[in-house]
């Protein structure tokens, strides 16, 4: 009869708001079996264990490695950050928790240096960064051809806990510039560190200026989610206190007759557990029992997923084509291939004509440079031609007088040879009559 028949178990169940009067109950003559499924899916789940990637941004000394250590009870290793650090730089950190038979794989990053710079302008950058890059690992492990996602190391953000200072007032600049950076990548949970450091009254006036700063800046931070039934109601409840105003402690001291976390001060004791003392249960209980698996599938469906389409929308990938037409990843692929060959072609015929173009100016200052080179030449030539020619005038000149010169020598000697010969014929003459 062309209606549309559907399954259930042998108890009677109500009918489906997407079922109407032409669907059928079918009841089952004996036990099947999936009614197992949810426990499967457990027990995978709990075999393969978990990851959750908490990002820690706040000024150094607001206490987020203490708080971390208070959140899961543990101490972690790292080394104090000083106030003398050039740039904002990101540590991170991983560890295998296992508490009863779950295993979870925790990796912390804190933001080492933020807020220390006399120029905080470019303080969220790095972040940003960090968290883009996280995305980008993910995806470009997605587009492999084989790829291993079950056993690939998620490193995306789950979750940032921004670090308020308790100053009583208002927010700072660099913490409404920074947060409206991340509130499009992340789920920020903001919170007001080391909250005993202010009264009572100030602290709730300061929750409300935060808030208020907040909305009027369109900074979107993380609700918890009141669509699932079982969880609307606390988690409605706990929308209503953010920020937290937290506490953390790894001192242990005895109260009454137990030992609890709690910071010892002259004045008396605070106590990191006890919800009038600070929002510490609260945001403990509303990360990690309530909600984190609504802060992972966050992650991946609203900030990763939004991540993705800029990106492939840049890469030139598209849904449907102008005629609203659905695309093939094939056409669509081939359509980019044939738009990159046809840049690359070009930017070839570009690039030869550039270097023609070069050769020809080349040519051209070679040729002028030959001539240049011939002029000198000539020039030389000439030059080395009028020199000579003077040389050998010159030389002729000096030969001219030596010959006149040699000349008067030889009349010289011609008269000089005369004139003895004269005066000793009369030298003769005179002696022959002295005789006689």
């Amino acid at each position: 009869e062309g209606r549309r028949w559907s399954t259930f178990s042998s108890s009677p169940l109500p009918l489906l708001p997407n079922q109407g009067e032409g669907c059928r109950t079918v009841p089952l003559a004996g036990h099947v079996g999936f009614d197992s499924l949810p426990d499967q899916l457990v027990n995978k789940s709990v075999s393969q264990g978990f990851c959750f990637n908490i990002l820690c941004v706040g000024e150094t000394g607001l206490g987020k490695s203490t708080l971390m250590d208070t959140l899961f009870n543990t101490k972690f290793e790292g080394e104090p950050a000083t106030h003398t650090q050039p740039g904002v730089q990101l540590r991170s950190n991983t560890y295998d928790l296992q508490e009863s038979n779950v295993g979870l794989k925790l990796t912390i990053v804190s933001t080492v240096g933020f807020g220390d710079q006399i120029n905080k302008e470019d303080s969220y950058k790095p972040i940003v960064e960090f968290i883009d890059a996280q995305f980008e690992a993910y995806l470009q492990e997605e587009l492999k051809i084989r790829r291993v996602l079950h056993t690939y190391h998620d490193s995306r953000i789950h979750a940032c806990l921004y670090f308020i200072a308790p100053t009583g007032h208002s927010l700072k600049s660099l913490d409404l510039v920074t947060m409206k950076k991340l509130d499009s990548k992340v789920n920020i949970i903001p919170i007001i560190a080391k909250s005993d450091a202010i009264s009572k009254s100030e602290l709730t006036k300061f929750k409300i200026k935060i808030t208020s700063e907040l909305v009027s800046n369109g900074v979107q931070i993380y609700q918890f989610p009141t669509d699932d039934e079982s969880v609307a109601e606390i988690n409605g409840t706990m929308n209503a206190h953010l920020p937290f105003a937290v506490i953390g402690s790894t001192e242990e001291l005895k109260i009454g007759n137990k030992m609890m976390k709690a910071r010892q001060y002259p004045w008396g004791t605070v106590q990191v557990e006890n919800e009038a003392h600070c929002d510490f249960v609260k945001l403990r209980e509303m990360l990690i029992r309530v909600n984190m698996e609504d802060l992972r599938e966050q992650t991946h469906s609203r900030h990763y997923e939004l991540y993705r389409r800029c990106k492939l929308e840049e890469m030139g990938f598209k849904d449907t084509d102008p005629d609203s037409k659905p695309f093939s990843l094939q056409e669509t692929y081939e359509a980019k291939r044939n738009e990159f060959l046809g840049e690359l072609q070009k930017k070839e015929e570009e690039m030869r004509q550039m270097f023609v173009q070069r050769v020809k100016e080349k040519e051209a200052e070679l040729k002028e440079a030959e001539k240049e080179l011939h002029e000198k030449f000539d020039r030389l030539k000439k030059l080395h031609q009028d020199e000579k020619k003077k040389l050998e005038d010159k030389k002729k000149s000096l030969d001219d007088e030596v010959n006149a010169f040699k000349q008067r020598k030889t009349a010289a000697e011609l008269l000089q040879s005369q004139g003895s010969q004269a005066g000793g014929s009369q030298t003769l003459k005179r002696d022959k009559e002295k005789k006689k």
